[in-house]
């Protein structure tokens, strides 16, 4: 994003729309480059009265701010936008996590707070170590960020490290015997992290089985609070498959 200075004329509304503070006012507005992750929220907003903020055409590596940043931007490696993947928010169609196979997602970095790729490797890296001592990791193929990493050693590409976004998940499936011990891992790695991090689960109830509840005592002996949520989504069947 960028500010067009000729038309910009100082008065700052934009300033307050901008999740991670990269826009500020010194008589006109300026943006941020290395703060600025390209979510487009100041664009869209319609806060600018002349409409002073401009969309840059990116090239890469700074593309990838956009692609994890903007929900509207689609991942040309992928062809799904936003930060995820609909696999693991569709699982009663899906199939993917069942009674013996449990979702688990990590969302590094929050709006307000962002993050490079340099702090998502740290996450990585510790958890492919995991997966190369035998801990059956199953990353979820179709998530953007599994594209990048590197399946032998976690690592992403040096030309990213340095790019910040909004927020990255790490999805994978795991099976529930192994929970503890990437957990372990996990609550280990997070003192070397430098932003904040969100670790989430993907069940499915079973008639007859307490999963949730299991799960539940699972997290809390690895040392976790968990906050139970749920999310239900309607109507997000896939055709013709």
């Amino acid at each position: 994003m960028k500010i067009d200075e000729e038309k910009c004329i100082g008065c700052g509304n934009c300033v307050p729309y901008c999740p991670v503070s990269a826009i500020s006012l010194n008589e006109k507005a300026e943006i941020d480059r290395e703060r600025c992750v390209e979510c487009g929220v100041c664009y869209r907003s319609g806060a600018c009265p002349v409409d002073a903020i401009v969309i840059e055409e990116l090239e890469y590596p700074r593309t990838l701010r956009s692609f994890f940043s903007d929900p509207l931007t689609v991942h040309k490696e992928t062809g799904i936008p936003g930060r995820g993947t609909a696999e693991m928010k569709t699982n009663d169609v899906s199939n993917r996590f069942t009674e013996t196979l449990l979702g688990l997602a990590l969302e590094v970095g929050r709006p307000g707070i962002s993050t490079s790729f340099e702090e998502v490797e740290k996450l990585t890296k510790r958890l492919v170590s995991l997966k190369r001592s035998g801990v059956p990791i199953e990353f979820e193929p179709d998530n953007p960020l599994t594209v990048l990493m590197n399946s032998e050693t976690g690592e992403l590409p040096e030309e990213i490290k340095k790019e910040r976004v909004l927020s990255a998940i790490i999805e994978m499936r795991i099976p529930y015997e192994h929970v503890k011990r990437v957990l372990e891992e996990v609550k280990e790695v997070a003192n070397e992290i430098n932003t904040v991090f969100s670790l989430d689960f993907i069940t499915r109830n079973i008639e007859g089985k307490r999963i949730s509840e299991e799960l539940l005592n699972i997290v809390q002996s690895a040392g976790f609070s968990p906050r139970p949520n749920g999310k239900t989504n309607v109507g997000l069947g896939r055709v013709g498959r």
